[in-house]
C-alpha cells in the first residue's frame, strides 16, 4: 500500500467546492462521458442491445418461469415425489429444457453484445479520454483527488477471469494512464440497464439507499462516506446529492476505473477522493467515516474476503456510523426457482463466488466483524422513483412492504450500525 494501515487522514473539503455542485446529478451525463460519443449506427446498436436485454430479462424470463411451473416442476415431482429443495435441483431439472437453453444462450450473447456495442466508440475516442483524465488529475478544478498505487497486488480471481465477460476486466491497461476499461464499464452498464430506466425520476441503487437512510433516520447527518469497489463512481455520487454536506471517498483495485471516476466527478464539479486500495486492507485511520457502503460488490469475492471486508468497514467507521451494502438476496429469502435464476451469473458470467456468497447467513457474519446484534438490519427497499414518494417513505419506515425483488423493482440491503446507542432517531 502507499501508506501503512490506519495512517491516512482524508483531506478536508476543497475551499472552492460548492454544496450546490452535487445537486441534480441523476440523469446527467458528464462532459467527460460525452468525449466517447457514438455514431448514429453505434447508438442504434446500443439501443437494440438494451431492448434485447429487456426482452430476455422480462418477457422471456416470465415465459421460462411458466415453463418451469407447468412442465419441468411437475416432471420433477412425478419422478421424485417431492418438489425441488434448492437451486441445484432446479438447475439440474432445467438444464435439458429447450426454452431454458435458448434463454441462457441469448442472455450470454446479449452480455457479450453489451460490451461490443460500446467498444468501437471508446477505441476511437481513447486519446482524448486519456488526455482529459490526465488534465483532471493534474489540476482538479472541483477539489477531488485520485491516489494510485501501482504496487497493489490484484486479486487472483480478477486476473484469471473477465468478470461480467467484460473485456479487460477492471484493471487492464493498454496505453499509459489508460481509462479504457473505465469507459467500457461506464458506457457498457448504461447499455446493460438502458431498457429498465432504473434512474428515471431519481432511481438507482445509491439514490435509493441514501433516500432510505434520510427517511428512516431523519437526523442522521453523515460527514464522510466511503464506497468500496466504487468502479467509476456511479453508485457513489448520488449519495452526495442526498447528503450534500458529506465528503465522498471511493476505493477500487482498478487504476483505469479510478482515473475515469476522478475525471468524471471533476467534470460534474463534484469533489470526490479516489484511491487504489483493496477493501480488505484500507489505509484510512480508525473511526474515519460515517457511512461505508458498496453496491453489487461482495458477491465477487470469497467468503473469507467478505469477512475481512466487514472487519475493515467496522474499523474505519466512526461510532454511530453505518455499514450498508446492496446485494442479491440470500438463498434463505428466495424460493428454489428464483435462487436458480439469480445464480445463472455464477455459472455463465465469470462470477464464481456468486452462488456461495448467497448462502451466507449475513447477520452472524456482520456480528463476527464487531457490529452489535442490535445494530444489524436487512430489508428490501423500492427503487427510488419507481414507486410514489409516499410509498417509498412508508416502506422505509416499516409501514408497507417493498415490491418483489427482480429487475430493479427493489433492492436488498443489509448492514450494521457501529454503535446503535448513538444512531439517530428512527421514524
Amino acid at each position: 500500500m502507499s501508506a501503512s494501515v490506519s495512517s491516512v487522514t482524508p483531506p478536508s473539503r476543497h475551499p472552492g467546492a460548492s454544496r450546490r455542485a452535487v445537486q441534480g446529478l441523476e440523469g446527467r451525463v458528464s462532459e467527460f462521458d460525452s468525449l466517447a460519443s457514438p455514431t448514429h449506427d453505434e447508438r442504434a446498436r446500443q439501443q437494440f442491445v438494451s431492448t434485447l436485454r429487456k426482452h430476455i430479462m422480462v418477457d422471456m424470463s416470465a415465459c421460462m418461469r411458466r415453463v418451469y411451473e407447468r412442465t419441468v416442476k411437475p416432471g420433477f415431482v412425478g419422478r421424485q415425489r417431492r418438489e425441488p429443495r434448492d437451486a441445484h435441483e432446479v438447475r439440474k431439472a432445467m438444464a435439458p429444457d429447450p426454452y431454458y437453453r435458448a434463454w441462457s444462450a441469448l442472455r450470454y450473447t446479449a452480455q457479450e453484445m453489451t460490451w461490443s456495442s460500446v467498444r468501437l466508440m471508446i477505441e476511437r475516442n481513447l486519446p482524448q479520454l486519456v488526455a482529459a483524465a490526465r488534465a483532471a488529475a493534474a489540476a482538479p478544478t472541483a477539489g477531488g483527488s485520485v491516489r494510485l498505487n501501482p504496487r497493489l497486488p490484484l486479486p487472483r480471481d480478477m486476473q484469471k477471469l473477465d468478470i461480467h465477460l467484460m473485456p479487460g476486466c477492471f484493471y487492464s491497461e493498454f496505453v499509459p494512464d489508460d481509462v479504457a476499461v473505465g469507459a467500457m464499464y461506464t458506457h457498457g452498464t448504461t447499455v446493460f440497464g438502458g431498457g429498465f430506466k432504473l434512474r428515471a425520476r431519481g432511481g438507482g441503487v445509491a439514490k435509493s439507499i441514501a433516500e432510505y437512510l434520510r427517511a428512516r433516520y431523519p437526523d442522521f447527518a453523515p460527514r464522510r462516506l466511503l464506497d468500496l469497489g466504487c468502479t467509476t463512481g456511479g453508485n457513489l455520487l448520488p449519495y452526495l446529492e442526498v447528503f450534500s454536506d458529506c465528503e465522498g471517498y471511493g476505493v477500487d483495485v482498478g487504476a483505469p476505473l479510478l482515473r475515469y471516476a476522478h475525471a468524471r466527478a471533476e467534470s460534474l464539479g463534484v469533489p470526490v477522493h479516489y484511491s487504489q486500495q483493496d477493501a480488505q486492507s484500507l489505509d484510512f485511520a480508525d473511526n474515519t467515516f460515517d457511512i461505508v457502503c458498496s453496491s453489487f460488490f461482495l458477491h465477487e469475492h470469497s467468503v473469507q474476503v467478505t469477512r475481512r471486508v466487514f472487519r475493515e468497514a467496522y474499523r474505519v467507521l466512526k461510532p454511530g456510523g453505518v455499514m450498508v451494502h446492496m446485494e442479491l438476496p440470500p438463498t434463505r429469502l428466495t424460493d428454489p426457482y428464483y435462487s436458480f435464476y439469480l445464480d445463472w451469473d455464477a455459472y455463465h458470467n465469470n462470477e464464481p463466488h456468486y452462488a456461495a456468497y448467497r448462502t451466507l447467513d449475513l447477520k452472524p457474519e456482520v456480528i463476527r466483524a464487531g457490529f452489535p446484534a442490535s445494530g444489524y438490519f436487512e430489508l428490501l427497499i423500492p427503487n427510488h422513483g419507481t414507486v410514489p414518494d409516499e410509498r417509498f417513505v412508508a416502506v422505509a419506515r416499516g409501514l408497507e412492504s417493498a415490491p418483489a425483488h427482480g429487475n430493479g423493482a427493489s433492492w436488498f440491503i443489509f448492514g450494521g450500525w457501529k454503535d446503535p446507542a448513538q444512531t439517530r432517531t428512527k421514524r
